[in-house]
């Protein structure tokens, strides 16, 4: 079995289908964790859970470029609009109460999608303020009911500013606390070095399609460099198919080129990379498959 620990399919990309998208990942031995990126996704993502017996999760929480009102362009470069949301802890907690709820996220930095002019008093350093408050929120709500915290971190253009700034509020947190942290940061392209602070801290790393259109080495770097005990799969569905099927609409089932990929690079069996990271995944959610 696979898992699919990052995947969109309560969002409108599946609105006409998004239970024979996830039944027909079941049936190829993928399980999936459906992810929030603000409340009424997160909330249908928990709605979604009473239709499926087992092998289907949801992870709950605002993405940080949801924590101010800006229109930017997705990785599919269709134009569409953020709403602001103030991260409402009580209201996110009562939704990580369902016991199938395994973590709190997407939360975290995302310096790539600043918009390039002042939205009136939001300015870059407001902005970044903003994302940061909501994410220390989220940390703690991760801690309070021991559930896994997934981080999106996404830096400015050749930069590594963002995740320099989720590694120093990671190591902000007292270590008697952050010992009982579980967390991954999801669709990770910074570097090995960068990965390899994160692996100190106990965090895994999240490769999703990427890694098969990866032009520049990096990731195969990241691959070859990061123990197999310490990585997660994931599709960012309906984003990032992976090669051959680039343009289209990703989908959980994917994730097995993923993990074919990682075997290729890594020079190991396709079974030995299911059976590490489904383990993987497995110690980071709290999940019985």
């Amino acid at each position: 079995m696979l898992v699919d620990t990052h995947a969109h399919i309560n969002l409108h990309a599946f609105r006409d289908d998004a239970d024979e998208v996830i039944r027909r990942s079941l049936d190829a031995g993928v399980a999936v964790i459906n992810v929030g990126t603000e409340f009424n996704t997160s909330k249908q993502a928990v709605e979604m859970l009473s239709r499926y017996t087992q092998n289907v999760f949801a992870v709950v929480g605002l993405h940080p470029s949801h924590t101010y009102e800006n229109p930017y362009l997705d990785e599919n470069e269709s134009a569409f609009v953020t709403g602001q949301e103030e991260f409402n802890f009580e209201a996110y907690k009562q939704l990580a109460e369902n016991p199938k709820v395994v973590g709190i996220g997407e939360c975290g930095l995302d310096y790539y999608r600043l918009p390039d002019q002042e939205l009136g008093s939001m300015n870059h350093a407001v902005i970044k303020k903003l994302q940061k408050e909501a994410f220390l929120k989220q940390l703690q709500l991760a801690q309070n009911m021991d559930k896994a915290l997934v981080i999106h971190c996404r830096p400015s253009k050749g930069s590594s500013d963002a995740y320099n700034d989720v590694l120093e509020i990671l190591n902000s947190v007292a270590g008697s606390q952050l010992s009982v942290l579980r967390f991954e940061i999801h669709s990770f392209t910074g570097s090995l070095e960068v990965a390899k602070k994160f692996i100190e801290l106990g965090g895994y790393i999240g490769l999703n399609g990427i890694l098969t259109f990866d032009k520049t080495g990096n990731m195969e770097e990241v691959v070859r460099g990061v123990p197999l005990d310490r990585l997660v799969l994931e599709t960012d569905s309906p984003y990032l198919a992976p090669a051959p099927m680039r343009g289209k609409r990703n989908e959980p089932i994917n994730v097995q080129a993923v993990a074919h990929k990682i075997a290729e690079i890594k020079n190991i069996s396709f079974e030995q990379v299911a059976r590490q990271t489904t383990a993987n995944a497995v110690q980071l959610f709290n999940i019985a498959l």
